[in-house]
């Protein structure tokens, strides 16, 4: 928006802009976009380029390679599939932001009220300040306090899975894990997803387990090692080997919302997980709210005086395929947890047929190809 010519303030609900220690994956959609807004160089600097994508069976470790995530992305795509500790791709677009406004960044400042006028739009601050612009972007996360005060909270449902997370320094893992590949671990009711962080120093893990009863949704509560080598009980050595290593084990319930098919009332408009929060199962979460944030950008751009016009511009590219990401992300689940992978012998004819070429391109082609930059 700032490079279009917007004065832009964000109201940054952190205190600090301090690191999470997660991981994100950016696939050529996303990094498509992150080049056209020039900072794609200093991510990849920072970032992952993976060799492959690998499957491998939980408690044997059969390996499958799905596709090479490297050279292919590029030959194909144009642009890199890029493996990313949230830390820099935060501090990154922070950076970028701050170079055009240094002011531009409110930090302690989440938002409580909404004041949705037909002449402009007004926030109250939990710093006590209120600010006021043509329009507000609620760009704030699952538990959109903006979403809340305009469309309502909406009924959050508890999926029925919980996630693991943390992040272990390579060295000390064995050589034979530390490499530049992704690898999703598939077993029943249950799957772990790894990949390598910060050129290799770091990897990334997250188990998701399926369960009952259980609905915490923050993203910092804190399990035990032994909470989480139980959830994992049969898996492979290697798993445990990360398991094993992880400092801190952070769980959270995976939470879901129904779809909405509008994002915007009045002056005020939604992107990202506000308006369709999703189950991690496409690795699509970041690169859709990154996707949702040019179009708007380019949408206000082409109309700056008509923001009803602009925003119902943005739906019509948007809606649809948001949506469709969430319901692909939940049968992902399906494929990934299937009780057929309990049987060994069964378990490599399934894993044969569900990650075959065919299938793996049915499922992602028509993510990774979209140009959301388009032109201004």
């Amino acid at each position: 928006m700032r490079q279009r010519g917007f004065h832009v303030t964000i109201c940054e609900q952190a205190e600090t802009l301090r690191e999470t220690d997660a991981g994100v994956q950016i696939s050529p959609n996303g990094t498509r976009v992150l080049a056209s807004l020039g900072v794609l160089d200093a991510l990849r600097d920072l970032a992952v380029e993976p060799t492959a994508k690998t499957i491998r069976l939980w408690n044997s470790g059969e390996t499958w390679s799905l596709f090479d995530l490297g050279t292919m992305s590029v030959a194909e795509y144009g642009f890199p599939y890029l493996m990313v500790h949230r830390g820099d791709l935060h501090t990154t677009l922070a950076n970028a932001v701050e170079q055009l406004d240094p002011d531009a960044i409110r930090q302690g400042a989440g938002v409580v009220e909404v004041e949705n006028r037909t002449d402009g739009v007004t926030v109250s601050l939990s710093s006590g300040e209120r600010v006021s612009g043509d329009i507000l972007i609620g760009a704030d996360g699952i538990h959109s306090g903006v979403r809340e005060a305009v469309f309502g909270s909406g009924p959050a449902h508890f999926t029925g899975c919980i996630a693991w997370r943390g992040v272990i320094p390579s060295s000390r893992l064995p050589t034979h894990i530390r490499l530049d590949v992704g690898t999703n671990w598939v077993g029943p009711g249950r799957h772990v997803v790894t990949y390598p962080l910060r050129a290799g120093k770091l990897f990334n893990f997250v188990g998701v387990v399926e369960r009952s009863g259980w609905e915490t949704e923050s993203w910092t509560s804190k399990g035990t090692r032994e909470e989480c080598a139980d959830d994992f009980a049969g898996w492979h050595p290697d798993v445990h080997a990360l398991i094993d290593n992880i400092d801190v084990h952070y769980r959270w319930a995976l939470m879901s919302r129904p779809p909405m098919e509008r994002w915007s009332a009045g002056r005020v408009v939604l992107v990202g997980d506000a308006c369709h929060p999703m189950l991690p199962f496409m690795a699509q979460g970041a690169v859709m709210a990154i996707e949702d944030s040019i179009t708007l950008a380019r949408c206000l751009a082409k109309s700056p005086d008509d923001y009803v016009g602009a925003f119902s511009t943005y739906e019509a590219e948007r809606v649809t395929r948001a949506n469709r990401c969430i319901v692909a992300a939940e049968r992902n689940r399906d494929i990934f947890h299937n009780e057929r992978l309990m049987d060994s012998g069964d378990a490599s004819r399934y894993v044969s047929t569900q990650w075959s070429e065919p299938k793996v391109r049915d499922r992602y082609h028509w993510l990774f190809a979209l140009d959301a930059v388009g032109e201004d």
